[in-house]
Parts: C-alpha cells; sequence; structure tokens
C-alpha cells in the first residue's frame, strides 16, 4: 500500500492509494460470522501503520469510518465480539468488506478520516447535520478600491477573511454597519467601472464613492486599514483615532466633517453594543460546551475573533447512542473544522481523547499553532460557563420541538392513514410559463426537517407545452424508473436519493394531478407507495381551506388552526419556492444564452473575443472563412471550425 500525502493535497485521488482487502459478497442479511471473516481477511495483509479504515456492507455502502494508529491492531480488535459494544456488534454483522488507506501519521489519519466521513456519512460515526457552509466577511485585494463582502464556500479569492459568523443574518448585520463605520464599497467591479456618478449608498453615507473619485486611493487604503485593524480586534484603537479626527474637525469648524465622523463612530458603537457576550481579551477562540439528555446530545459553539462574539450555534450530532460524550465532542470538533478554519485557541468543557493529537491534526490543517484546553478560571471560564448553560438550553428546546415534531407527524398519518410516521416525505411541483422552460421539482424532508441535499430538478423533455398533467407523468417515470425495475435495490442506501423509497409523496395539485401521478405509477407496477395531493379548496382567497385528494377520489380537510395542515401547507411552499426559483434561474441563462454557445469547441474567452470583433452573434454567423481567421484569438482550425458549423451545407 502507499502512503497518503497530506489529506488536503489538491492532487486528489493521486494523494493516496486505495487497496480493497477483502470483496463485497451478495449477502445483504445481518450475519455476524461473515462480518468477522470479512474482517479477519483483511487484518492478513495489514501492517502496524497509521491510516484509515472503511467498513463496508453487502452493497458496498460505508457503514464506518475508523482511523488507527496501527491497523493491524485496530482493525483485530473488531473480531474479538465479546469486548464489543451492541453497536459495533451491529455494525461487524453488516460488514463485508473493508477499504485501507495509510497515511504518514496519526495526525494525517485524523484529518482524512473527517474528511471521509463527511463524504459518505456512515451510518454509525457521529454526524453532523450536513447543512449550509458557514458565511464569512470578505476583505477583497484584488482590486484598487478593495470591495467588502459577505462569502460562502473555498476561499479562493485574494483578500482578507473573517469569520465565521454564525448566521448570514449576523453578517449582513455586520456589513451595514462596516460600510457606515469605514465607508466601503460593497458593488461588484463591473458596477465600479461603469458609474459616471456615486449611487444611493453615497447618499446615504455608507460608501466614499471612490467609483467617481470622491475619495482617493490613498484615503481609500487608510479606510482599509482600519477596517482590517477593527476586525482583527483593535476596536479601541480604532475608535480613538475616529474620537480625534472629530473633535479636531470641530475645533476647525467643519461640522460636516464632525458630523461624518460621528456617525461612524456610532457605527462603531454599535456592533460593540450589538456582543452580548463580553469576550475582551480573548482574541481568536471557539468555544464549544456538550449537553446530554434524554438520549440526546447538543453542543453550543461561540465563535470569538478579536475579542469580539461574531455569534453562536448550536449543534445536534446524531448517531451519539453508546458513546462517551468526550468522544462525541471530539468528533464534532473534527468534523466541524473540515469547514472552518481553526483559530489559534478552541475552549472546550471537558478533556478530550487523544486531546494532543487533535490539536496537532488541526494544527496541520491550519497551518498554524493550534491549542485546545479547558478553561479554569477568568473570562474564559464564564464564557465557558455560559456556553454550558446556552448549550442545555438549546438542548431542552430541541427536546421540546421533537416532541411536538413527533406528534404532529403521528396526527399526520392517522389524517392520512398511514401505517407510521412518515420518515422520508417527497413534496412535487411543476413550474413554467405557457408551457416555457418546464421543469419538475422534488424537495424532500424528514424528521429533522428538510434534507436539502437530496432535492432534485427534473428538466421536462417529453411533455407537451401547458400540459400540467403530463409534466407530472414524466416527473414520476423518471424518479421512479430504476426503483421499478429494482424493487430492492433502494433498502439500505442512504447516499442517493434514486435508490431510496419515500413512506410518503405529497403533490402540489388537485385531482387531475392525482390521476395522473396513481396512474403513472400503477402502470410502473408501483402501487403501495402513499400518495396526496393538497388544492386549495373552494375559496381560494382564504387560508388554510386546503383540500386533500386521495388515490381513490376521497377528499379530506383540515381545521385551519390543525398543525398537521400547517405542516403540510410547509411543505407545499418549499415546493414551490425551490419550483419557481430553479424556474427563475432557467430562464436567466436562457436570456443570457448566445448562439455562439451552440458551437462545438468554443468556451467563453473565444466566445468574448469573436463579439468584440464582430459586435454580435449574427455578424458572426455572416462573416466570411478569411474574415473569421482575422479575428484575435482564433485560430485557422477553429475559424474554419465556425464556418462549418454555420455553412455545414457547403
Amino acid at each position: 500500500m502507499a502512503k497518503a500525502g497530506r489529506p488536503n493535497d489538491p492532487r486528489g485521488q493521486d494523494r493516496f492509494l486505495e487497496e480493497r482487502a477483502t470483496y463485497t459478497v451478495a449477502s445483504a442479511q445481518p450475519d455476524l460470522e461473515a462480518g468477522v471473516t470479512a474482517i479477519r481477511e483483511t487484518v492478513k495483509v495489514l501492517k502496524p501503520k497509521p491510516g484509515v479504515y472503511r467498513m463496508l456492507d453487502a452493497r458496498g455502502d460505508v457503514l464506518y469510518v475508523g482511523k488507527a494508529r496501527s491497523l493491524k491492531a485496530r482493525v483485530a480488535n473488531y473480531t474479538q465480539i465479546k469486548a464489543l459494544s451492541g453497536r459495533l456488534t451491529r455494525m461487524v454483522s453488516q460488514t463485508r468488506a473493508m477499504e485501507i488507506v495509510t497515511t504518514n501519521s496519526e495526525a494525517e489519519a485524523l484529518l482524512l478520516e473527517a474528511q471521509l466521513i463527511k463524504r459518505y456519512r456512515p451510518p454509525f460515526n457521529v454526524l453532523l447535520r450536513d447543512d449550509k457552509s458557514f458565511p464569512f466577511i470578505l476583505l477583497r485585494a484584488d482590486h484598487d478600491f478593495p470591495r467588502i463582502m459577505k462569502h460562502r464556500g473555498a476561499r479562493k479569492a485574494k483578500g482578507e477573511y473573517y469569520g465565521p459568523f454564525a448566521s448570514a443574518g449576523s453578517v449582513n448585520t455586520t456589513i451595514n454597519a462596516l460600510q457606515k463605520l469605514f465607508l466601503l464599497r460593497s458593488c461588484t467591479d463591473s458596477f465600479f467601472s461603469r458609474r459616471d456618478r456615486p449611487c444611493l449608498l453615497y447618499q446615504i453615507k455608507r460608501c466614499s464613492a471612490p467609483c467617481v473619485g470622491r475619495i482617493d486611493e490613498a484615503g481609500y487604503k487608510e479606510l482599509v486599514a482600519e477596517a482590517k485593524d477593527f476586525l482583527s480586534g483593535k476596536s479601541g484603537a480604532v475608535q480613538a483615532k475616529i474620537e480625534k479626527q472629530m473633535a479636531k474637525a470641530a475645533d476647525d469648524l467643519d461640522f460636516e466633517t464632525a458630523a461624518i465622523l460621528r456617525d461612524r463612530l456610532r457605527a462603531a458603537t454599535f456592533i460593540q453594543g450589538s456582543q452580548a457576550i463580553n469576550a475582551s481579551g480573548v482574541g481568536d477562540a471557539d468555544i464549544f460546551a456538550l449537553a446530554a439528555k434524554g438520549g440526546q446530545v447538543g453542543v453550543q459553539a461561540f465563535f470569538i475573533r478579536g475579542g469580539q462574539n461574531w455569534g453562536h450555534r448550536a449543534f445536534f450530532p446524531s448517531h451519539t447512542q453508546d458513546l462517551e460524550k468526550d468522544e462525541v465532542l471530539s468528533d464534532v470538533l473534527l468534523q466541524f473544522y473540515e469547514e472552518v478554519p481553526p483559530p489559534r485557541t478552541i475552549l472546550v468543557d471537558r478533556e478530550l481523547p487523544e486531546q494532543d493529537l487533535v490539536a496537532q491534526a488541526l494544527s496541520t490543517a491550519a497551518d498554524h499553532k493550534v491549542e485546545i484546553s479547558v478553561p479554569q478560571r477568568g473570562t474564559r471560564r464564564k464564557l465557558m460557563s455560559q456556553a454550558q448553560r446556552n448549550a442545555v438550553e438549546a438542548l431542552d428546546r430541541r427536546l421540546a420541538e421533537s416532541g411536538t415534531r413527533a406528534k404532529t407527524l403521528q396526527e399526520l398519518a392517522e389524517f392520512l392513514e398511514l401505517e407510521s410516521p412518515p420518515q422520508r416525505v417527497e413534496i412535487y411541483d411543476n413550474s413554467h410559463i405557457q408551457g416555457d422552460k418546464a421543469l419538475g421539482a422534488m424537495v424532500v424532508a424528514g424528521p429533522e426537517g428538510f434534507e436539502k441535499g437530496q432535492y432534485r430538478k427534473f428538466n421536462i423533455k417529453t411533455a407537451q407545452t401547458n400540459d400540467d398533467f403530463g409534466m407530472m407523468r414524466e416527473v414520476m417515470r423518471r424518479r421512479f424508473r430504476n426503483l421499478a425495475e429494482n424493487p430492492d435495490g433502494g433498502e439500505g442506501r442512504k447516499n442517493s436519493h434514486e435508490s431510496v423509497w419515500p413512506d410518503l409523496v405529497l403533490i402540489d395539485g388537485g385531482k387531475g394531478q392525482m390521476s395522473s401521478v396513481r396512474d403513472t405509477l400503477e402502470e410502473m407496477g408501483i402501487e403501495d407507495v402513499p400518495l396526496i395531493a393538497i388544492a386549495k379548496g373552494p375559496h381560494h382567497g382564504r387560508e388554510g381551506r386546503e383540500v386533500f385528494h386521495f388515490p381513490d377520489g376521497r377528499e379530506k380537510m383540515l381545521p385551519v388552526n390543525s398543525p398537521v395542515l400547517f405542516q403540510l401547507q410547509r411543505w407545499r411552499d418549499e415546493v414551490h419556492r425551490y419550483a419557481i426559483g430553479a424556474h427563475r434561474q432557467k430562464r436567466s441563462r436562457a436570456i443570457t444564452a448566445s448562439p455562439l454557445d451552440e458551437i462545438p469547441g468554443i468556451g467563453p474567452a473565444r466566445k468574448r473575443a469573436l463579439l468584440l470583433h464582430f459586435g454580435t452573434a449574427g455578424k458572426v454567423r455572416a462573416a466570411a472563412l478569411d474574415d473569421l481567421r482575422r479575428a484575435p484569438g482564433i485560430s485557422h482550425a477553429v475559424a474554419q471550425q465556425i464556418y462549418d458549423f454555420y455553412h455545414a451545407s457547403g
């Protein structure tokens, strides 16, 4: 086996070599003896090296990802059945194969383990909910007049990143205040370059209008430097500087400048006043506290940057049964920092297993030293106490909400005549304008809320224009085609919605949509998927008068204050929102599309060169071959390709 390089090496699959020690067998039934045999076969080829192992079931799905200082010793432990917990015994009974990756060190194995858990989301690992990435504030550095903006996702743009923030709302509020404080631009570069007079943001004193020269480059750089100091924790020095400037302007009787500086000072005070947590002197730190109750675990995180509170977030990891709480917190940290760059200080409310190793792994990922500690006194201890209190309160709210949600789902099952509360609900809707750019949408909901990673869009291909029923039939055929051909193929598979049977299908529509879906599924031999359609009642203007259509033609209604009705409406509204948003994106792409997009081998750069040279796509089409060859950036071969595309007949 080849050793792995650093787990975050951009070379992708070339950074390590994976080898299967055993191969998948046909039986999918739990079999403890078969599982132990597969593991023993793997142990025979292992060496006492650090690395990561994956337990696979009979279908090849990942059951568990683990790391080890010595792969041979760690994996061999799974063959000692009497020493395993019930959870691990169940895992071994489903194991039919293993995949092994060796690494250069145990710290690298720890990082790779977190990456693979996030990628495969195995059912026997502690899992954080796979939610949207955390927002940051980005102060770009690729322009003479840097832009301040909200940022999510990979940090590829050149500039300074400040975060994470707990929510988009907290980022937007902070950016608005920072604009008032430092008058930095937030517009795009293209908007900036086209301006010949200041925009509204200048008029309301939230921008210094560098686009039209109301501030020179040196003055703007000074504002940028102040913003960096403020975001880095030097807010006191920045405020003192502004106060001195305001006093001087007042002494010089420059009351207009003094008023502007006064407004900036108020913005600084607002930002500091919005900090509900006093974290002065802490610097950059994340604080994690864990609470456990009723079989569930909650983790509260506070994000402190430059001594300022940038928000807090509660996490509720799953698959935590039979695990020690310190082990759960360790897993949470590793998965959390797979997405977010770790600060230099991480405060936790308990000692972690292999705490030094976790700190070493995070230091490797961050390229700076990371310290993990349990605060004992002073400001840090007070912050930890506050985090612990918030963790308990958040978990109590979660348990109360879960109880209410479970009760609502039970009542929903009774209303819809289901055997049990649905664990997976698929909601469908279509969106189009007179049949144009028609699109079907599916959203998925579970006991914990919407599963946004499993939403799906269907570009309507065969249905006739403006035929809602035909569109719904096409969507159903495409969604259930694979399941109809292989009815057992979906059991146990969680990585793809294509292979999972829904417990309920909810359709946004009335009798016609219900009939279309019912008949389509019956033609495919599918008769055991519960169906329900939700439509506006006879009084369309009155909220809550929805009518629910059953496959057998019956209709039911719910009281306007029913929690079940609210839940069904929420599901319907979400698919409606998703369908309209997807359709709007599709229309926008169509509006900006160019006839040149249809020419094979013509990318954005060549398309831009052609349009700049000829002016319009029509003139490109009408151009002679010699004219095409003279266009900048267009080779003779490409010119011939463009000419042949438009003159295929010769």
